[in-house]
């Protein structure tokens, strides 16, 4: 199966995972929400997939191209 990594594309705060090890998000389904000058941005899956790792945690400060997930689809 294809594996793709997700990052992120843009600098700012970690406020909330939607998903776990294991889940399948739908394309379109939200990954996590990233804090970015006062406004919550939305990470989301380009495609239906399943999640075989998370990197990040609420609260956790990330980069621009950090590693947020893996999703093998």
């Amino acid at each position: 199966m294809a594996q793709e990594v997700i990052e992120a594309p843009l600098p700012g705060k970690v406020v909330r995972v939607e998903v776990t090890v294991g889940n399948t998000v739908e394309e379109g389904g939200v990954i996590c929400i990233i804090e970015a000058m006062k406004m919550e941005n939305p990470i989301i899956s380009p495609v239906k997939a399943s999640i075989i790792e998370v990197t990040v945690s609420p609260g956790q400060v990330v980069r621009t191209g950090e590693k947020i997930a893996v999703i093998e689809y």
